[in-house]
């Protein structure tokens, strides 16, 4: 038998080198769950009530928010308003936008740490989320508030996981089931799913009960999540990731159904999304996107 030469051996371990790492690479991306949805959509039927991303096509596309500077991020649908709200962290501030990303108003907030995202749970009413503490606020915000103090506010700590920056980075809620979906952006990437809170002031005050879900947080093909948001209309959940440039659509068993690309080249998108912060969808099935610094996105479905 020939002896194997230094060289060969070389290449071997080089070889056995780049496999090691592209596995872990692909893990880390998900691609193997991301490549087998792909293709289990060739034959798997279209769920009738589902979202379908897949139809929905960009009518604006990377509009600058004039007078937020950086930062916007998390993003959320007043139905009583039919305005939408987004928060920034640097200099806190909570902006209340137009459905074509026009500024309407700024308001100043106090007190409430690294403001990561906001989310409507009724009239007047809403949450906000600090990231790096995991807390939730309850704010009352009415048509002449220009100002809102933490101090103010009812609050909920969640103290799941050391303070960080991949904590709490997106909110959703089922007005229905009575949840609060809360979005860890990685490390380990988690949906919570939060009853009790925000408090129901008609009813007795009930226990807070904090939930996961393993086995669909393990089925998200993402690096990270970055915003939620709930349509209540199918009871179906949008998940936002920012490094993987997509937003999926879970079923109510969890599982993703469809898919909507941020990348260039996808639903009329001429330049990727560069790190979309935040997601959420009007009455009518629009969908409304932010990205850092300051960018704007509205896709509609396109008409059959």
């Amino acid at each position: 038998m020939r002896p194997v030469s230094r060289s060969t051996v070389f290449i071997i371990c080089i070889v056995l080198v780049l496999l090691i790492v592209c596995s872990v690479a692909a893990q880390h991306d998900r691609l193997p769950a991301r490549l087998w949805f792909n293709v289990s959509q060739l034959w798997q039927p279209v769920e009738p009530d589902a979202i379908k991303l897949g139809e929905y096509h960009v009518v604006l596309q990377g509009m600058e928010i004039k007078g937020i500077e950086d930062d916007a991020s998390s993003l959320t649908f007043d139905p009583i308003r039919q305005t939408l709200f987004t928060v920034t962290n640097k200099d806190a501030e909570l902006f209340e936008l137009s459905l074509d990303g026009r500024i309407l108003r700024r308001i100043k907030l106090i007190g409430f740490g690294d403001a990561e995202a906001v989310e409507f749970v009724g009239e007047n009413t809403y949450v906000i989320a600090d990231e790096r503490e995991h807390r939730l606020f309850k704010v009352k915000v009415d048509d002449n508030t220009r100002g809102l103090d933490a101090r103010d506010a009812e609050q909920l700590t969640l103290g799941l996981h050391k303070p960080s920056n991949k904590g709490f980075e997106g909110l959703a809620y089922d007005p229905v089931g009575k949840r609060m979906f809360v979005a860890k952006e990685r490390d380990p990437m988690l949906i919570y799913e939060v009853r009790g809170f925000p408090l129901d002031t008609s009813r007795q005050p009930s226990a807070i009960h904090v939930a996961t879900h393993p086995q669909r947080d393990a089925g998200l093909f993402v690096r990270d999540l970055s915003d939620l948001e709930h349509d209540k209309r199918t009871g179906h959940l949008l998940a936002l990731s920012d490094e993987s440039k997509l937003l999926l659509e879970l079923g109510l068993d969890g599982k993703p159904i469809s898919t909507l690309s941020l990348k260039k080249g996808q639903h009329g998108l001429t330049r990727s999304v560069p790190q979309a912060e935040g997601v959420a969808m009007d009455d009518k099935g629009t969908i409304y996107v932010v990205s850092e610094p300051n960018l704007f996105y509205r896709f509609e479905k396109l008409k059959q």
